[in-house]
């Protein structure tokens, strides 16, 4: 996904303070380049790309076994082993390549872990009402998760925080993340001020607006 220009993250601030102004949570929005490392799928994509290259040994020798002599048989091998490396270079490198070897349920469990895992290390648990709502971006498995704090809990469902997060997806997919941060808010202020959701006067602004940019994993 395309990096968030200095411009767009002011935008998503933006956003932030007025979410946070008509419903008087404490919204932190962070964008993480990775969230694990996922050291198999360069295995993964070797696997594939030795399995593709024995077949193409198999088709020629079978369409010209005259071939068979020792000095192709050590070329093949060798075909097959780059075949392979070649594929496992490409998964290192290559997000939406890497990304093809990359099981679903694993990618949703790797982000939904980051997103915790920065929730408590940022202490966005320590805000006077406990009414924070982390909405995180993870770059590579293209995924938005939204972790809230016990302050939303029972007045909103995971299944109502899921329609916020299917209003970012596509424009993930689409390599938007400014963008998909945006109309993530924009839904987020509609359930919540559609649930009675308003500042309090006894609250405060206790967590910065910045957008938060994470380490890669």
């Amino acid at each position: 996904m395309r990096t968030i220009s200095a411009g767009e993250a002011a935008t998503v601030e933006r956003a932030i303070a007025r979410v946070e102004a008509a419903t008087g949570v404490q919204i932190v929005a962070a964008v993480v380049p990775k969230s694990d490392g996922y050291p198999e799928l360069p295995w993964r994509a070797f696997a594939l790309g030795t399995s593709l290259a024995g077949l193409v040994a198999l088709v020629v020798d079978v369409a010209r076994p005259d071939w068979l002599t020792a000095q192709a048989l050590l070329m093949q091998t060798l075909a097959i082993l780059a075949g392979g490396a070649i594929a496992g270079i490409a998964a290192a490198r290559i997000r939406p390549f890497a990304r093809l070897f990359l099981g679903a349920g694993r990618a949703r469990d790797e982000v939904r872990e980051c997103a915790e895992s920065l929730f408590l290390t940022r202490e966005l648990f320590a805000t006077p009402r406990r009414d924070a709502v982390l909405m995180m971006i993870s770059e590579f498995e293209r995924r938005v998760v939204i972790v809230p704090d016990v302050y939303c809990k029972g007045k909103v469902t995971n299944t109502e925080w899921e329609s916020v997060v299917a209003r970012m997806t596509p424009l993930l997919r689409e390599s938007k993340g400014a963008d998909a941060f945006v109309a993530g808010l924009d839904a987020m202020q509609a359930l919540l001020t559609g649930k009675g959701f308003a500042p309090s006067g006894a609250a405060r602004n206790v967590l910065a607006d910045t957008l938060l940019h994470g380490t890669s994993q």
